[in-house]
């Protein structure tokens, strides 16, 4: 209990004298907002984060095509445990450093990138927003960083290149059943000038997506009762769908059902290291393999030649309760660090994200769900959006750190507290 003053205990009490404010003491406090009269432009204003963007997709998308970006497989607990070890990572600032110039800037796949930054591969992308992988590959060649097109693309691969030539742009590769039409797409992807070819390797089959299971999703969505109703609730995601062109696959057409079933038609669980070995003696660039999950097939892959892997449990849609790769990261970067890139994909939700995967040994992460939110908020502008945030974010932490590039932040900047 704070024991009354007692020099001050019998002085009297003044009340502030009221009086009406000078125009000249209000006019400062007066900001009125340009209106916006672009409904778009309104909705990014009010977007300062990723989860910000996601709030404006859910409500500008049916439940179906927003569950399908937003959900992960089973129980979800997989994703769940990826974003809380990002939530566990304990930063180590250092102070009197000068940052008042950051370089946010990396070297990544033997190039440099404005940010440690790539655009994962996601399917069906015009699905989410009627503009799809031209918009990304616009708005990741302005930012400058490298974007992955995915097999399941639904714009053709030479169409995605043409719209931004002289970008860095990767082709990501699903080994079908039949091996004949994979061939022919790497062979597509070689001829249209991709940097680098992205197998991905944690699908001999498709994850549960119980969201998808229940909402019944289907590729085009097809117009049921449900459908319908969704119409009257998202209008111009509905009137977008049916007034441009009809959805198809870069790699597929013809197929008509369920996303479960495209997957298993697509997925060869038969893949084992010889397809990778064959294929790392057919592609002439760059050969990056997405999906590892272990150090010792970190170390395999690696030995067969990978310029780098991506640790990766694909976002958690695949086998949930698979390893969390952030947690994984120090040992795959000890292993095999001196031998390939390290890269990192799940859970990014924030720049500070971005920079705790860099400090663990990353040499860049893949975003999927944040730019397709920012995609679905608002087209190619929610893209840009979506880049902005996580780059303000991430030199926003460099200077909160000490640190004023990229290059210089390592081990000694960030931990895992559960480690």
């Amino acid at each position: 209990m704070t024991t009354p003053d007692p020099g001050t205990a019998n002085l009297p009490r003044r009340r502030p004298e009221r009086r009406l404010p000078r125009p000249s003491e209000i006019r400062p406090l007066v900001a009125f907002r340009r209106p916006r009269f672009d409904a778009r432009e309104r909705r990014l204003a009010r977007a300062h984060t990723i989860e910000d963007l996601r709030i404006a997709a859910r409500r500008r998308t049916p439940r179906s095509v927003f569950d399908y970006v937003d959900g992960a497989a089973e129980q979800e607990i997989g994703i769940g445990r990826a974003r809380r070890a990002f939530e566990e990572v304990e930063f180590h600032p250092r102070v009197l450093r000068d940052v008042s110039r950051v370089d946010a800037s990396a070297d990544v796949l033997g190039a440099r990138s404005a940010l440690p930054l790539v655009l994962a591969p996601t399917g069906f992308t015009r699905m989410m927003h009627h503009e799809g992988e031209i918009a990304v590959a616009r708005a990741a060649a302005r930012a400058g960083i490298p974007y992955v097109l995915s097999t399941m693309g639904t714009t053709d691969p030479e169409s995605v290149r043409a719209c931004a030539p002289t970008a860095r742009q990767w082709f990501q590769l699903y080994l079908w059943k039949d091996r004949e039409a994979s061939e022919a797409l790497v062979e597509r992807a070689a001829n249209a000038g991709y940097e680098a070819l992205v197998l991905t390797v944690d699908t001999p089959v498709g994850g549960a997506r119980m969201r998808d299971i229940r909402n019944g999703l289907t590729i085009p969505p097809t117009l049921t009762l449900r459908t319908l109703a969704g119409m009257a609730v998202r209008p111009a995601w509905w009137m977008n769908l049916l007034t441009t062109e009809p959805l198809r696959f870069a790699a597929l057409s013809g197929f008509d059902g369920t996303v479960e079933e495209l997957v298993g038609r697509m997925f060869d669980p038969s893949v084992t290291v010889e397809d990778l070995r064959r294929l790392r003696e057919c592609w002439p660039g760059k050969l990056v393999v997405k999906g590892v999950q272990s150090v010792e097939d970190a170390r395999m892959v690696a030995d067969l030649g990978a310029e780098a892997i991506v640790l990766s449990n694909h976002g958690g849609r695949q086998l949930d309760r698979a390893p969390t790769p952030l947690e994984l990261l120090p040992r795959v970067v000890d292993a095999v660090g001196h031998h390939c890139e390290i890269l990192l994909d799940t859970g990014v939700r924030t720049g500070a994200d971005l920079l705790a995967a860099r400090a663990l040994g990353a040499s860049a992460a893949m975003v999927g769900r944040p730019y397709l939110y920012g995609l679905m908020a608002a087209g190619e502008r929610g893209v840009d959006r979506a880049i902005e945030i996580l780059g303000a974010e991430y030199a926003r932490t460099m200077r909160l750190l000490g640190v004023a590039s990229t290059d210089g932040i390592g081990a000694e900047h960030a931990s895992l507290r559960r480690r």
